[in-house]
């Protein structure tokens, strides 16, 4: 794409974000609206300057569901921190949102050369952590043979990575 037509349609797609934000989340409409911000007086790319930012706290201050701008009934999958500091951070998917994921992850793994003639060795945590259950399904979108080992038992890993011909891990 040319730079024009790339520029114009982050900015189409940042106004409709505002906008979606402004009308599906309290949180987000609350603070907008006090910026004064909304997709319609978003005019330039540079106007993303009067989004007012989001804070880790803001995520904790809205435990468990303030953020989400979907109903439940719509989330497939919920991820949270570990909450050492307070209260956990929580993160909800829908199958849109997997999906998403799932290619997006396909494309760091084929930019960085993954292909299905390799096996993969997950070696960190299946837990609530998000990490690993993104990477497991973009690599075996590619075709990938993907090993869920998680963290922990070293001299398991090890000999997995050696007795299961891993290539990547």
């Amino acid at each position: 794409m040319r730079r024009a037509d790339i520029e114009a349609l982050q900015l189409q797609k940042l106004k409709k974000m505002v906008d979606y934000c402004y009308n599906n989340i309290p949180f987000y409409h609350e603070r907008l609206q006090a910026a004064g911000v909304t997709g319609d007086k978003i005019k330039t790319l540079s106007d993303i300057q009067y989004i007012p930012f989001t804070t880790k706290d803001d995520i904790r201050d809205n435990y468990p569901f303030g953020m989400m701008a979907c109903p439940m009934k719509d989330v497939v999958r919920i991820h949270a921190s570990s909450g050492t500091t307070g209260k956990p951070t929580v993160g909800v998917y829908t199958q849109k949102d997997i999906d998403t994921w799932a290619e997006l992850i396909a494309r760091i793994g084929a930019a960085s050369g993954v292909t299905n003639e390799d096996i993969i060795q997950i070696s960190f945590g299946y837990g609530l952590f998000t990490g690993a259950l993104g990477l497991h399904y973009g690599l075996e979108r590619l075709g990938a043979t993907v090993i869920p080992a998680s963290s922990g038992n070293t001299q398991k890993q090890l000999m997995m990575f050696r007795d299961f011909g891993v290539t990547g891990w």
